[in-house]
């Protein structure tokens, strides 16, 4: 995997009018990215149904909203595809003559190939943004089939990035990776935290410190490793002191096998990602 080249104010000017399919939690990240980066609102056109969401969306970001898919790709040339994987099918139902269209897919678990199925003539891109998009820190990899025009892969990074950075993989099968590390990443750090957090309360901290110094120790820790050019294992070794608490805390990690357990939990996270899609795709080719 390649890290790409984030830019600090993405090029949005540069981006056709954009039609989103969907216009969920995910979906308003990215328009808030986007907009936030300098692209007007009036070059966007969200498919949403349900009339109290519509509103909060033209409310929020003063966008087109219309209630029906086939509506908003209307002279629209890049689609983001934004509803949930067991609703595409629906969703894409009246759009299978879309020809010549960028089409970005954030529904996790469903392959090119599955995508293809309505989408035959579009140069399809699949990407795996992050919870944290939702407050412009995600990170989003990308895939797209060698056969993909390279300003296609252009419009898609520039779309995600306004989330934060992106990556691309080199094969289809290795976004089952990214869901196992990036996608599900979130939780295993809300668990450490929680785990954290009740280690400190057992050793006699209140409960409502304990929380407070495991929550901003991960932030902290966190803006170091963003901000050093250190590799974060050359971190780890210049705050563990030979013979000091540091370096007693890391060797029972280790000693209860901390990494192998993290290589069990995302190859049974890879597993499961890989499972979910040949089950979605059966379903689509049934």
């Amino acid at each position: 995997m390649n890290a790409s080249t984030i830019p600090s104010n993405p090029d949005v000017a540069a981006l056709p009018p954009i039609a989103f399919i969907g216009g969920g939690n995910m979906a308003a990240s990215l328009i808030g990215g986007l907009l936030a980066a300098g692209l007007a609102p009036n070059r966007v056109r969200v498919a949403q149904r349900g009339r109290d969401h519509a509103d909060a969306l033209r409310r929020r970001f003063g966008v087109e909203v219309v209630s029906r898919p086939v509506d908003a790709i209307q002279d629209r040339r890049l689609l983001v595809l934004a509803v949930k994987p067991q609703q595409m099918a629906e969703a894409l139902k009246d759009l299978s003559p879309l020809a010549g269209c960028t089409v970005i897919s954030v529904a996790a678990g469903l392959r090119v190939s599955t995508l293809a199925h309505w989408l035959p003539d579009c140069a399809l891109v699949r990407a795996m943004p992050n919870t944290p998009a939702l407050f412009n820190a995600g990170i989003t990899g990308l895939y797209a089939p060698a056969t993909i025009p390279a300003e296609s892969r252009k419009l898609a990074q520039t779309v995600l990035v306004a989330a934060g950075p992106t990556c691309w993989v080199s094969s289809e099968d290795q976004m089952d990776a990214v869901t196992a590390l990036s996608g599900c990443g979130p939780a295993y750090y809300f668990l450490l935290t929680e785990a954290l957090r009740e280690a400190g309360s057992s050793l006699g901290l209140a409960p409502d410190v304990a929380a407070q110094l495991a929550h901003q120790t991960f932030i902290g820790a966190a803006k170091m490793a963003q901000n050093s050019t250190e590799d974060v294992a050359v971190l780890r070794r210049q705050v563990t002191s030979r013979g000091g608490s540091t370096e007693a805390a890391i060797a029972t990690l280790e000693s209860f096998g901390l990494r192998r357990i993290f290589q069990e939990a995302l190859k049974a996270a890879k597993d499961r990602s890989r499972l979910r899609a040949d089950e979605l795709e059966s379903s689509i080719h049934a």
